[in-house]
């Protein structure tokens, strides 16, 4: 989970003090509840207890002394933070805790730690990590992931097929100068070079221009979709739809890598067709009417 200290949209995780029963609220929680900074607010507690009127539940009112903001609608309205001690009090824990987070600073090692303190602690215990709580939101971004990278593959190919068009109209409208090249010596190998290093001009520039536009459009991201939203007044990512209201951007250089690759075999394969076919004009066929 992000540093909630750093998302605070009123107030301070420092107001939580012990015995003062104080409590920091997601924005959505507190926007449906209706409560603002100062208001009194009731926690129910999960354990009853037994009084001469029979079994009741738990209550505690606490004070709202701050709001956070994380940007996902899971924990802005599904997320309360109260002192710990304060917590062991309501629960009747004593100087015990029913849970331990762990943040690690890379979190790609999640899976693995996890597996690591589940030797470790009792059987008792329940170890679960952040893969595992919406594994079915991360499967699905991995099959995006492959599809975009189809769709993207596909685009390339129509980019190549016109690399083909263009190409193969050059070698239709310069059939009398390529037989003149020929009649004058130049070689079947020779013409097809000119038409290869041709598209592949065309692929590189093509490429290099798409590489750069959309690097620069993912460093940006945050600050393109917001003005497009802005300019249209409309949101592409409502709250309370996705578990996201932000466009997050991370750019990984060994896939801008891998996809300007494939571009650029696309673009090469694309102009062995027209070369070939520059290559086999028939000086005499092509000058005839000339």
């Amino acid at each position: 989970m992000a540093e909630l200290g750093e998302h605070m949209r009123a107030g301070a995780l420092a107001d939580l003090k012990p015995g003062e029963f104080g409590i920091v609220l997601g924005i959505e929680l507190a926007r449906s509840l209706g409560a603002r900074m100062g208001d009194k607010v009731v926690v129910i507690t999960p354990q009853g207890q037994v009084t001469p009127a029979g079994l009741l539940p738990r209550l505690k009112q606490f004070r709202v002394v701050g709001l956070f903001e994380i940007g996902m609608f899971e924990y802005d309205h599904g997320l309360a933070l109260i002192h710990m001690e304060d917590a062991q009090k309501l629960l009747r824990l004593g100087d015990d805790v029913s849970g331990v987070r762990l943040k690690l600073t890379d979190l790609f090692l999640a899976r693995q730690v996890s597996r690591e303190l589940l030797i470790n602690v009792p059987e008792t215990a329940f170890v679960s990590d952040w893969t595992r709580q919406h594994a079915n939101f991360f499967r699905a971004i991995q099959i995006e992931k492959n599809v975009m990278f189809i769709i993207l593959t596909l685009i390339v190919a129509v980019a190549a097929f016109n690399i083909v068009s263009t190409l193969v109209m050059a070698v239709t409208d310069k059939q009398a100068d390529i037989a003149i090249l020929r009649t004058l010596g130049a070689s079947p190998r020779s013409i097809m070079k000119v038409f290869i290093v041709q598209g592949s001009l065309m692929g590189v520039l093509g490429t290099l221009l798409g590489v750069a536009g959309g690097v620069v459009l993912a460093l940006n991201v945050d600050v393109v979709v917001p003005a497009i939203e802005r300019m249209f007044s409309v949101q592409f990512l409502a709250k309370d739809v996705y578990y996201i209201s932000d466009l997050p951007s991370d750019l990984q250089w060994k896939d801008v890598a891998y996809i300007a690759g494939v571009s650029l075999v696309l673009s090469l394969l694309a102009t062995i067709y027209p070369s070939l076919r520059a290559s086999r004009v028939n000086p005499a066929e092509a000058l005839r009417y000339e």
